[in-house]
């Protein structure tokens, strides 16, 4: 359902809004720039006035995914990794999207600030938050093309105890960061 008459002015949050809301109901590959013009009662060529291009929009949506990680009170490798796999996801599709971003340098990954505090003191601090980052978006990019495929039919639904596979993870990322323990 569109968010509102033509004649109202659309503002970026809104354009962000919108995608959010595409995205969870037809996934990363249903993102258009002309969907998200149809459910804003737009041209697409205005939400240009807001982004110069898909993939700055694309950054823009995928730090609104990642901002309640700015609010995370994690102190430890785990509680970090479970408020960003949280924040992943709470949004079809988010890891994939998030990926994207950070690949081609167009968002910032807050989760890496979360993960060097709770690795400070090691040796390899800087190296264990950006392992603990791709580990973390690797496991949720490929939970939810499994969720994905089983909503389809295409395979069985995972039996795997996924929380307890990603919390052991985790720990073995955690164990490496203190070496002779």
């Amino acid at each position: 359902m569109p968010a509102g008459p033509a004649t109202a002015r659309r503002t970026a949050d809104d354009v962000v809004d919108a995608a959010l809301e595409i995205l969870s109901s037809h996934g990363l590959p249903g993102l258009s720039m002309r969907r998200i013009a149809d459910y804003l009662d737009l041209q697409p060529s205005a939400l240009y006035w807001h982004f110069p291009n898909k993939q700055s929009l694309l950054a823009a949506v995928s730090q609104r995914i990642l901002a309640p990680l700015s609010d995370s009170d994690a102190t430890s490798l785990q509680q970090a990794a479970q408020a960003f796999r949280d924040a992943l996801l709470t949004h079809r599709d988010g890891a994939e999207l998030v990926y994207s971003s950070y690949a081609l340098g167009l968002s910032d990954m807050p989760a890496l600030t979360l993960f060097e505090a709770a690795a400070a003191g090691a040796p390899e601090a800087a190296t264990a938050a950006r392992t603990a980052v791709h580990y973390v978006l690797g496991f949720v990019f490929f939970e939810q093309q499994q969720e994905f495929a089983a909503r389809l039919g295409v395979i069985d639904e995972p039996d795997a105890d996924r929380d307890a596979e990603f919390a052991a993870g985790v720990a073995l990322l955690e164990a490496g960061l203190r070496p002779g323990t």
